[in-house]
C-alpha cells in the first residue's frame, strides 16, 4: 500500500468550523499525529490510532509522521486553526526538504482550516477589512529584536495586526512590551480586540483601546487584533460593538 500524508487544520475549536475537506481527510486516515488537545477534538474510529506529543515538538512530530507515511500508512497531522499559519504545514515542509528522498515522493495534501484571526475577526465585525498582517510573538524560533522591528514597521505602515502566541507562562512579558512599542507608533485610541477561544463554549471577545489594553487579559488561547489608525468602532445600544477597518483610506471622517 502506498502511504499518504494529510496535514489538516481543524479550525479554532468549534466543530462547525471544521471544513468538509478536513473531515474527509480525517475519515481517510489511519494514524494521527498532533498536540494532545488538538487530537482530543477528533472523534476517531476503532481502526484509527493517535500519537500525541507536546506542542513544542513540531519538527520531531513531522519526522515521525513522514516516516509512518513512508512505511505505507495513511497519516494525518492535525493542527488547530489552519496548518499553514504558524503550524504544522511548514514543519512538514522543513522535514521533507532536509529528509531522505523517499519523503519527497510521498503524496502530501495540505488541508486549510479557519485560522484564529478569521474567527476572531468574524466575531468582532470586520477589523481585517483592509490590509493586515499576522505576527507570532513567540521568540522560540526567531529573536525578539526581529519581532520588535516588525511590529514597528507594520504599525508605521498602517496595517492591522493579528498577534498569535501572545503570552505564556514561559513568556509573560512579550505582549506588554508589544503594546508599549505600538503605543509609540499608533494613536492610543486604536481599537484592540482580545479574542479568546473564538467559536468554543468558553469564548470571550473584548474590545478596548490601545491605551487600556492589558496583557493580563490574554493567554495562549487568545488571538489579539490591533487595528490601524483607520479602524473604527460602531457602538450599538444593547449589542456588542462592531469593529471594522474601512476598505479605502479616508473613506469616512
Amino acid at each position: 500500500m502506498t502511504g499518504r500524508l494529510y496535514v489538516v487544520g481543524t479550525g479554532p475549536g468549534s466543530p462547525e468550523q471544521t471544513t468538509p475537506e478536513a473531515l474527509a481527510a480525517i475519515a481517510a486516515s489511519h494514524v494521527f499525529f498532533g498536540y494532545g488537545p488538538y487530537l482530543d477534538r477528533l472523534v476517531l474510529r476503532d481502526d484509527q490510532r493517535r500519537v500525541a506529543s507536546d506542542n513544542r515538538e513540531e519538527l520531531a512530530r513531522a519526522k515521525d509522521a513522514l516516516m509512518t507515511a513512508a512505511s505505507g500508512e495513511q497519516v494525518c497531522v492535525v493542527s488547530g486553526g489552519d496548518p499553514g499559519v504558524f503550524a504544522m504545514a511548514a514543519a512538514i515542509c522543513e522535514a521533507i526538504e532536509a529528509g531522505p528522498p523517499a519523503w519527497r515522493a510521498l503524496e502530501v495534501t495540505m488541508v486549510p482550516g479557519v485560522t484564529a484571526m478569521l474567527a476572531v475577526s468574524a466575531r468582532a465585525g470586520a477589523p481585517l477589512g483592509h490590509d493586515f498582517c499576522a505576527i507570532s510573538l513567540s521568540d522560540n524560533l526567531k529573536p525578539w529584536t526581529v519581532i520588535e522591528e516588525r511590529l514597528r514597521a507594520v504599525a508605521g505602515a498602517g496595517l492591522v495586526i493579528a498577534l498569535y502566541n501572545p503570552i505564556s507562562k514561559a513568556r509573560p512579558w512579550q505582549l506588554g512590551t508589544a503594546f508599549a512599542i505600538l503605543r509609540e507608533v499608533l494613536p492610543w485610541t486604536t481599537p484592540v480586540i482580545f479574542g479568546r477561544a473564538a467559536g468554543r463554549p468558553d469564548e470571550n471577545i473584548r474590545v478596548v483601546s490601545l491605551a487600556d489594553a492589558d496583557p493580563a487579559t490574554a493567554d495562549m488561547a487568545t488571538c489579539v487584533i490591533i487595528g490601524s489608525p483607520e479602524t473604527r468602532v460602531i457602538e450599538r445600544p444593547g449589542l456588542a460593538p462592531l469593529v471594522y477597518s474601512p476598505r479605502s483610506i479616508g473613506a469616512i471622517k
